[in-house]
C-alpha cells in the first residue's frame, strides 16, 4: 500500500501498522515522534495503529539545544 513518509511516496505491506511500517522502511525509532495525517501518535499506540492507503507520516527527530 502507498503511504507518504516525510513528503516521499513509499510502499508498505497492506496490513501495516505504524510500528511495522517504521521497521519495514528502516526508519530509526529512537528519539523520534511520528504524526499521521497531522496528528501525533503516542509511541504506546504504534503497534496497534493501523495505517491506511495514502496516509501521510511525518517523522520528527528530537534535537538538543535551545
Amino acid at each position: 500500500m502507498k503511504i507518504i513518509l516525510n513528503s516521499e511516496n513509499r510502499e508498505v505491506a497492506l496490513d501495516a501498522t505504524l510500528q511495522s511500517a517504521m521497521e519495514e522502511l528502516s526508519v530509526p525509532t529512537k528519539g523520534v515522534a511520528v504524526a499521521v495525517n497531522n496528528k501525533m501518535v503516542p509511541r504506546t499506540q504504534w503497534a496497534d495503529f493501523q495505517l491506511k492507503e495514502n496516509d501521510a507520516l511525518i517523522v520528527i527527530k528530537a534535537a538538543c539545544g535551545g
